[in-house]
């Protein structure tokens, strides 16, 4: 379609501030990727810890490519282009297929505006900071398979589950943001406007909040990480081995880089430098130093020890939490659902040894867990909307259905997904997984003893 052709009001004036902090918090974001793989590759223990990084950075690799070819047009292209999306779920992928589109201009009286679907920057930058949310959200399901996939699999597995899962999710929550709308959004189309109406503009009157993704990054790996891992297997001698981390200042380093990261991520969500991305980037910091505190709490209760592997996971817990809800809460609200969230992740993660579900570095218990938190707290502490802040039972509602909507979403599809790749391979051989994937998968160790 030519873009040209389309009605004025779907491009916007160029905000070069605006563009300038998007473009700021894409790297940002895209900073994380590495930083999950420090934070990985240092809880996994040292003969797997390249294959650990390794995976991070495959993701990397594969989601760029396929973000930039089909990736952004099913997620986003109907608010661009004008398209109508198919049953609310996805987007046209080879409306904007290859993303060439993005880069045209349109006259304006005397000056030339790029297409922006009508936001204040560059239709191209909000793309590429997308691109880094779909490359984040794919990485951080390998650490639930550590130490015994293969490489190639897990690189075609990328790949079908970011098309599949990852871009139909994007679209269903965040559709709306230039214009078009998703079953999970807060257009007319949406489930939240089927159940509670619309107002006089269309939008639904108690409209879904995830405001930088608890649904479509952290419930969606979260929940593929546990059907894959119930897919595939656990590792030889889970039960029977003691897994420790290898290397703690690597799973610090890594906890400060995705801190540091994650003001990209939320306070970037705002798109736009203004009041609201201060409220963010307080809220974010708040969450994360209480969840902190939650989890050394209940270590202190449970193992008599305050641990840095503890600090560093109750960090990643209370960024996991206020992640939907950051532009929903007070900073007080901000602080409380913090505190609960490092609490609830650090007992999480013992269910995998009740459940006997091998989540070798806990992404169901600190993604799963804290995204559905703060997903659903946003219904109890959101400001003005949460049934604890001034608001009803509606918000709340509303939350968990668009949270139960996601994890059945992605459960059926990432099982569908795991049994059709059995035929290439998912497990590395017993041999291989006891002498070290490192060797195995990349001929490579990370340390050489002489």
């Amino acid at each position: 379609m030519d873009l040209a052709l389309l009605p004025n009001e779907s491009f916007g004036p160029i905000d070069t501030g605006n563009t300038a902090f998007m473009l700021v918090s894409a790297a940002l974001v895209l900073l994380m990727t590495p930083g999950l793989a420090f934070f990985y590759g240092g809880l996994a223990r040292g003969k797997s810890v390249l294959n650990m990084m390794m995976m991070s950075f495959g993701s990397l690799a594969t989601i760029s490519v396929v973000y930039v070819l089909w990736g952004f047009s099913m997620s986003f292209s109907d608010g661009i282009t004008g398209e109508n999306d198919i049953l609310g779920i996805f987007a046209n992928p080879f409306a904007l297929f290859g993303s060439d589109q993005l880069m045209s201009t349109i006259g304006e009286g005397d000056s030339e505006q790029y297409v922006t679907g009508g936001l204040s920057i560059p239709a191209i930058v909000f793309m590429g900071f997308q691109l880094t949310f779909a490359v984040i959200t794919v990485a951080l399901i390998s650490g639930a398979l550590a130490e015994r996939v293969k490489f190639s699999t897990w690189m075609v597995f990328t790949v079908l589950w970011s098309t599949i899962v990852y871009f139909p999710l994007s679209h269903m929550v965040w559709g709306g943001l230039v214009g078009g709308g998703g079953l999970l959004g807060a257009g007319e189309d949406g489930l939240a406007a089927k159940m509670f109406g619309t107002d006089d503009e269309g939008a639904a009157v108690v409209a879904p909040i995830d405001f930088a993704g608890g649904t479509v990054v952290h419930i969606n790996a979260g929940i593929a990480a546990l059907v894959l891992v119930l897919i595939i297997g656990k590792r030889v001698g889970f039960g029977r081995t003691a897994y420790r981390p290898h290397n703690i200042p690597f799973v610090m380093l890594g906890a400060a880089l995705l801190w540091f990261g994650w003001f990209g991520f939320n306070v970037g969500s705002e798109l736009g430098a203004d009041l609201l991305a201060g409220q963010v980037w307080v809220n974010t910091t708040a969450a994360t130093a209480a969840a902190i505190i939650g989890w050394l709490i209940v270590e202190l209760i449970r193992d008599k020890h305050a641990t840095s592997v503890g600090a560093a996971s109750g960090i990643v817990a209370g960024l996991v939490a206020i992640t939907p809800a950051c532009g929903a809460l007070t900073p007080v609200g901000s602080l409380i659902l913090g505190l609960i969230a490092g609490a609830l992740a650090a007992v999480a993660i013992g269910l995998k040894n009740k459940f006997g579900y091998d989540d070798s570095l806990d992404v169901v218990g600190v993604h799963l867990v804290a995204g559905l938190w703060g997903t659903l707290a946003i219904g109890l502490l959101g400001k003005d909307v949460g049934l604890l802040w001034g608001g009803d039972y509606k918000q709340l509602v509303v939350q968990a259905v668009i949270a139960f909507f996601a994890l059945a979403f992605t459960a059926v599809l990432t099982a569908i997904i795991a049994f059709a790749l059995k035929p290439l391979g998912w497990r590395v051989s017993d041999e291989d997984e006891k002498s070290g994937i490192d060797e195995a998968e990349h001929a490579e160790t990370a340390y050489e003893l002489a």
